[in-house]
Parts: structure tokens; sequence; C-alpha cells
């Protein structure tokens, strides 16, 4: 049995994941490049960038082909996301960080958790594999923009955002193992990472640093 889920628009959970996913992080990818001023080149680059790595790294762990590669309905929807940021950049002044495009960072990353979870449940990967698919596939888009954008992926240093992937894909396995639906486990796995991003964003949640901890260094 093939393990690439239909990509028909309102078909499967996945199918609507995942293009919200694409969207949402088009957006944000551009809304970055645009603050930092690059040309539409640059901005239609981070933007896809961000909306397909995750994707392309999760399928490649599960020996498929990357579906951006195999649909063209994957690339116009990253482009609407772009198309979306240079309009959100005409009409506010500060667009990377207008709660739409925060909001929009929070959904896409529910959104990759979750497709990343259900392939790797499709996978018959381990439940360590479960929830480290579902959080490639949540923030390795985002780490690629970073570097495309020259700084260090954020996601190293704030706590609450690859966290709440990995909560939201060990939710989707924990609801898998007790029988729940698989739709269900989808919807748990992204009001799971959506929520715990928003709180996280709103209260300013944080990890530790080793210094807070009280780690020597040297």
């Amino acid at each position: 049995m093939s393990l690439l889920p239909s990509i028909s628009l309102l078909s499967s959970p996945f199918a609507i994941l995942n293009a919200v996913g694409l969207v949402a992080f088009a957006l944000v990818g551009a809304s970055k490049a645009i603050r930092e001023e690059f040309d539409l080149l640059g901005i239609a680059t981070v933007g896809l960038a961000m909306a397909f790595a995750g994707g392309a790294t999760r399928d490649l762990l599960v020996s498929r082909i990357p579906l951006v590669l195999q649909s063209t309905t994957e690339i116009g929807l990253g482009l609407g996301g772009v198309g979306l940021a240079v309009v959100l950049s005409v009409v506010l002044s500060t667009p990377d960080t207008h709660p739409v495009t925060v909001g929009a960072d929070a959904v896409g990353l529910a959104a990759f958790a979750t497709t990343g979870a259900i392939v790797a449940t499709q996978a018959g990967v381990s439940a360590f594999g479960v929830v480290a698919i579902a959080t490639i596939n949540a923030v390795g888009g985002g780490i690629l923009a970073d570097i495309l954008l020259d700084r260090a992926p954020f996601v190293l240093f704030d706590g609450f955002y690859a966290s709440c992937a990995v909560l939201g894909g060990s939710a989707y396995w924990a609801a898998g193992v007790v029988g729940v639906a698989s739709g269900t486990a989808a919807l748990l796995c992204a009001t799971v990472t959506v929520a715990t991003r928003l709180a996280a964003v709103a209260l300013g949640w944080q990890l530790p640093t080793a210094q807070q901890l009280g780690v020597r260094q040297g």
C-alpha cells in the first residue's frame, strides 16, 4: 500500500492540514524576508523554503518522493501564501510581528506537526519516530528560512516553539495507542500544538537555559 496520502483538498485530514500549513508558513517566511528588504525572488524563496523544507524532510525520512515534487497544487498554495505576505506588507507597518502573522505561524506549526504525525504513523515507525517526524515537519521549514536570513534558527532558543510540536506529536501517538480514530487524533494534535504555542506567546513561556539552571561555564 502506498504511503502517499491523497492530496485532493478536503479529502482527508492530511490534505486539509497540509494546505493550511503551506499557506501559513509561506506567509510567515515571506514576511520575514520582506522585513529584511529582500527582493521579490528572495521573498518567494524564503517563503517557499519555510513552507516546503519540513515536509520534504519528512517524506525523505519515510523513503518517499517529497510531495512537493509530485503536486503542482503544493506550489500554488505556497505562492498564495507569499502573495498574502506581500499584500500584508502594503497594509501593515510591521507584518512579520502582527498578530495575523503570529497566529499564522502557530496554525502552520500545528498543521505540520499533525501531518508529520499522520505520515509517520502510516509508515509504521516507533513512538519516538512519530514525535520526531512530527517535530521535524513542523520546524524544519523555519530552520531553513532562518539560515537563508543569515541568523541562528530561532527554534534553538525559543523554548516553547519546537516544544509545542513535541507535545502535539506525543498527543497524536497517545491517542492512537488508546484506539482513538485518526481524524480525532489529528484534531487533538493540532489543538494541543496551536494552544500551547499561543499560550507561550501570550504568557512568555520559555524553557530554562543552562545559565538559569546554575550550570557553570569554563
